[in-house]
């Protein structure tokens, strides 16, 4: 046991990516023929006018909504199908709210039904089966929201905000995020063993800000160490320009609970996500399975659910960039679908306030400010272990929680034999 526990003290720095997955057209690199770009757009749940709006603002592909609708047609692209069983819509539900899914409102439940498990169904089913099923869920989701102050943006990348999240924290999972101010999209939602480290905080930016190519005009945050080495990089790339917020106007220091955008939203993950999750390690601490003083429980736990929480993160980000916000009273924040209003915002009357950012820059930055966080967040000693037990013993990578709770239940029996 000296020799694994050996193992599992030492941290090295490994590759891993730290972006949201490319999942829209508008943010791809590589070339899409039209018919591709038109069926990935559809696949996220836009309509044939916010398809043609991507198209013309986007792709520069200007063709009449006539034609587009011809060719979804050709495609197969159609939401008129016959509706699924009930039985198939039931057994879904189920399985979400066997996971975080069992936090998700009916409205949330029906998007996720039909991007996740393709059916087709409408949302009164779905909230009917959630009063049967989950009605606990339902009688708690009910209560009452607090009212805000009314918050204003004047368009896409005009004002970032970026935050961590520590809820998951005292169990190894430290989430870090940003939100555009005005779109509402999530532009990154990233977790790994710290999101104190300003290195790694600074890498998020940065693979952000090579997939645009460009940065927002400002970027808010707090006053924490974790922020330096991004708010001095923010600062370089604005350095020469003559705007208002050049130079070192262009990241403000704010309280973090006043970073209005990003703590809203924070609680938006948690009543989706980030709840379920808390409860489950909880339980797994307080039933004596999991001891958080133990640092072979505390590697293995990074080790076996760190990818399944950051798929779960990136999953619930897709689903609120691609769900459609809708009206409120406050005029300054626009209704639609965060995506829409990011990449079109003409739109609604709008504008994008992108500033572009030299290549070369970003490399700069990237070799003397930031670092990627480790593989799995744990250790490269007892990621290598871990992964030599797998190998001789034929375990498989986990992607649920209930199979990263058994892989973290079989590697340490096997650790505890060596």
């Amino acid at each position: 046991m000296k020799f694994v526990a050996f193992f599992v003290l030492v941290v090295l720095c490994t590759a891993s990516t730290a972006v949201l997955p490319n999942y829209s057209p508008a943010i791809r690199n590589n070339a899409l023929m039209r018919e591709e770009i038109i069926q990935n757009y559809f696949n996220l749940g836009l309509t044939a006018s916010e398809i043609a709006l991507f198209l013309v603002s986007v792709h520069g592909i200007c063709i009449s909504l006539r034609h587009l609708k011809r060719i979804l047609r050709r495609l197969g692209c159609t939401r008129r199908r016959r509706p699924s069983d009930l039985d198939e819509v039931v057994e879904a539900v189920e399985a979400e709210l066997r996971g975080s899914g069992s936090l998700l409102g009916y409205r949330a439940m029906h998007q996720r039904l039909i991007n996740q498990h393709g059916l087709v169904t409408t949302r009164e089913v779905v909230r009917h089966v959630l009063k049967i099923f989950d009605p606990e869920g339902v009688e708690h989701r009910s209560r009452h929201r607090l009212r805000r102050r009314v918050y204003r943006c004047k368009g896409p990348n005009y004002l970032w905000h970026i935050d961590g999240y520590d809820k998951l924290k005292p169990f190894g999972f430290c989430i870090h995020g940003a939100i555009d101010g005005f779109s509402r999209r999530i532009v990154w939602l990233e977790v790994a063993s710290s999101n104190n480290d300003p290195r790694i905080i600074a890498q998020y930016f940065l693979d952000y800000v090579r997939q645009l190519g460009s940065t927002a005009r400002i970027i808010r945050g707090d006053r924490g160490t974790e922020n330096g080495n991004l708010a001095a990089i923010q600062r370089f790339f604005r350095r020469s320009m003559d705007d208002d917020f050049a130079g070192d106007k262009s990241f403000m220091y704010g309280k973090s609970t006043s970073n209005q955008r990003i703590e809203a939203w924070w609680g938006r993950l948690r009543q989706g996500c980030a709840d379920w999750w808390i409860e489950f390690f909880k339980d797994l601490r307080d039933s004596g399975l999991y001891c958080d003083d133990n640092v072979i429980h505390c590697e293995c736990l990074k080790f076996c659910f760190m990818d399944v929480i950051q798929n779960e993160l990136h999953r619930a980000a897709k689903e609120w960039n691609v769900h459609r916000i809708r009206p409120s009273s406050n005029v300054e924040s626009p209704a639609g679908k965060p995506d829409v209003l990011y990449f079109v915002p003409g739109s609604v009357n709008a504008q994008d306030y992108l500033i572009p950012v030299d290549m070369d820059e970003i490399e700069i930055a990237e070799d003397m400010c930031a670092e990627r966080p480790q593989e799995k967040g744990c250790s490269p000693y007892f990621r290598e272990l871990a992964d030599m037990i797998m190998e001789d013993e034929g375990l498989e990578i986990a992607t649920t929680a209930e199979e990263a709770l058994q892989l973290h239940f079989d590697l340490l029996d096997y650790i505890d034999a060596l």
